[in-house]
């Protein structure tokens, strides 16, 4: 039976290998997150590793823990976003062939980044709809070619890599005379964390190690339930790169004997938090990066006059996203709300709308109509942002009078996806 948990020294060896390829990140007090939540806050900034991602560590170590001679053969991965990169990056780094994988309906904007850090040394295949399809495909090839597969999570390599970041985290929290209570840390397959918890509960066993996950995506939440891995029945993929279906055996186990607590954060508190990140401090965090700032509203009273850190993971915001992510962020906030209202088939019905049912500083963001001949009243789709969120039950009551069959399209997810 090969070995199943990581330790310190495993994070220290991998450590020697990989620090002269990879960035060591800064940990940086944050003066704004210290005020709101009335603690010392630090960030450890891996949005700006040398790929704006932490899993440049885990592709990079995994990759050179490869016999030189099995190396130059070529390493294959399926991802469609961060470990890619970081395959690439090491790749190209490393003079060897990398075949990535990745689904079809990826963003043309993470297949450029690939190319770009891996350039003439990668080959792209866009296979399957789905994650999983693109991985069957990747292992298959690997197979067929006898190359090295270079696992996104579920590997010791993997986790001891993307758990440097911890060494230098402490090693600097040393230097400067500090000692963390909490350590907050997104999970997604569960590599990180594994990693980070391995080597912080050898330097520092005091440290509480809080991981991290999108309530619609925790895996890790559904296997310490279970006590054992199982794959999610459905899964909210917006934070992508903390979105997966089932995490490994390995990660499983590190995270069960590592990890002091689970904590989970809705999909539209981490756009708050990616909008919040930008709006107040300039920094560019993709959700999964934000993942562990958000979840420190979960603790606000816990955390008070403690020393925190959160590892800020990633950086790799796709500028397309921001309109889904504001809209998404006003949804959770209770600002944005979405209807389907009859409206009178009539001059001046939508100024009788907006005297008698929109409250003060509510505005109308959206508004489709298509007119039925024949009809007394038509459907309209209607997109309302409310002037003070505490005003949403008389706006409803009013709404009522106006229509009293209006449908809350946040109330009907199907027809919400379908209209919105």
């Amino acid at each position: 039976m090969g070995k199943k948990y990581l330790q310190q020294e495993d994070v220290e060896n991998a450590y020697k290998i990989i620090k002269s390829y990879v960035t060591h990140t800064p940990l940086q007090y944050d003066e704004y997150l210290s005020q709101k939540y009335n603690c010392n806050l630090y960030l450890k900034r891996e949005d700006l590793q040398k790929v704006r991602s932490f899993k440049l560590r885990g592709a990079c170590y995994s990759i050179l823990q490869t016999p030189e001679k099995q190396r130059q053969k070529g390493v294959v991965c399926a991802s469609a976003g961060n470990h890619a990169q970081g395959v690439a990056w090491t790749a190209h780094h490393l003079k060897i062939p990398a075949a990535i994988f990745m689904p079809v309906t990826t963003p043309k904007q993470k297949i450029n980044q690939v190319k770009f850090f891996g350039k003439e040394n990668v080959s792209i295949e866009l296979v399957g709809d789905t994650f999983d399809a693109t991985a069957e495909a990747a292992e298959k090839y690997c197979h067929k070619k006898n190359l090295t597969f270079i696992a996104p999570f579920n590997d010791l390599n993997t986790m001891a890599g993307q758990g440097t970041l911890a060494k230098e985290l402490l090693d600097d929290a040393i230097q400067a005379d500090l000692k963390f209570d909490y350590l907050f840390c997104t999970i997604g397959g569960g590599g990180l964390i594994s990693g980070v918890g391995a080597y912080t509960k050898g330097v520092s066993p005091t440290t509480k190690i809080i991981g991290v996950e999108p309530l619609g995506a925790a895996s890790m939440k559904e296997a310490f339930a279970a006590n054992y891995p199982v794959p999610l029945k459905k899964m909210d993929k917006f934070v992508d790169g903390a979105a997966v279906k089932k995490v490994g055996n390995l990660t499983f186990a590190n995270a069960n004997k590592y990890v002091d607590q689970l904590t989970t954060v809705p999909e539209g508190h981490v756009c708050t938090t990616v909008l919040e990140l930008y709006d107040r401090e300039a920094i560019v965090a993709e959700p999964a990066g934000a993942l562990s700032i958000s979840a420190l509203d979960n603790y606000k009273t816990k955390i008070e006059g403690k020393n925190v850190v959160c590892i800020l993971s990633g950086g790799n915001n796709d500028i397309e996203r921001i309109p889904e992510i504001k809209e998404r962020s006003l949804i959770y906030e209770g600002k944005q709300y979405y209807f389907i209202v009859k409206f009178p088939q009539r001059p001046g019905a939508l100024k009788e709308f907006v005297t008698e049912v929109l409250g003060i500083g509510d505005d109308i963001t959206k508004f489709e109509y298509t007119k039925k001949m024949n009809k007394e009243t038509g459907p309209v789709l209607i997109g309302i942002r409310l002037g003070k969120v505490k005003q949403i039950n008389d706006l409803k009551k009013r709404m009522r009078i106006f229509d009293p069959n209006y449908i809350d399209l946040q109330q009907n997810k199907i027809l919400y996806e379908m209209m919105v």
